[in-house]
């Protein structure tokens, strides 16, 4: 499926669809009640971060080229506390649930086209969305490392693997503290269960 280019014709044939870029840092969208706001990501990396009561940051989802969000996709009583945030330059296909919804009045094919589109992009993020899930479901922070390692190795078919953030981001995805995740990784060195090196991690089991 190539988004990149069903957007660009997107954008070109229906007004319903907008296309914008954004830098790394910036706010890609907050969600709120009722703006019934929905994104793609066409190219770069975002995460859905929440602060709780206690400033404390969480990585509810990360996002990469192709993926979908928006705050259809949430509880609206969280709204508040949820945005998306580019960690890499951004390109971003936006539009409202409605639009997509109500049929558009020039009837163009493109529009029909993001429509079926939508549906393998929606399943996508509820695989993501029941990953995360089972990670965190793990009680110690080594089960939820080795589980997230095998994910990724799973998706690569491959022992190698590159993790998608920093140390510091995956501490927040992992909702652990990131002196006892960095502890755990150097247990899980010396073990000779993993090897590191940078942000590129090798399975050895």
């Amino acid at each position: 499926m190539d988004v990149s280019e069903l957007a660009k014709n997107i954008v070109a044939n229906c007004n319903k669809v907008q296309r914008k870029t954004f830098p790394l840092g910036s706010v890609i969208t907050t969600y709120m009640e009722k703006r019934k706001q929905i994104c793609i990501l066409l190219s770069g990396k975002a995460d859905l971060i929440r602060y709780d009561l206690k400033g404390n940051q969480d990585i509810i989802e990360h996002f990469e080229q192709n993926d979908i969000f928006g705050e259809v996709f949430h509880s609206v009583n969280t709204n508040n506390e949820l945005f998306v945030l580019a960690t890499k330059d951004c390109e971003v296909l936006i539009f409202s649930y409605d639009d997509l919804r109500i049929k558009c009045k020039q009837n163009c094919s493109f529009h029909n086209t993001l429509i079926s589109t939508i549906l393998e992009l929606v399943l996508n993020n509820t695989i993501a969305q029941n990953t995360r899930i089972e990670i965190l479901s793990k009680r110690s922070i080594r089960e939820k490392l080795l589980s997230y390692f095998n994910i990724l190795s799973s998706k690569s078919f491959s022992k190698n693997i590159t993790l998608p953030f920093s140390l510091t981001s995956l501490a927040d995805y992992l909702s652990v503290d990131r002196s006892a995740m960095m502890r755990e990784i150097r247990n899980l060195i010396d073990e000779k269960i993993i090897s590191k090196e940078g942000n590129k991690i090798k399975l050895l089991f």
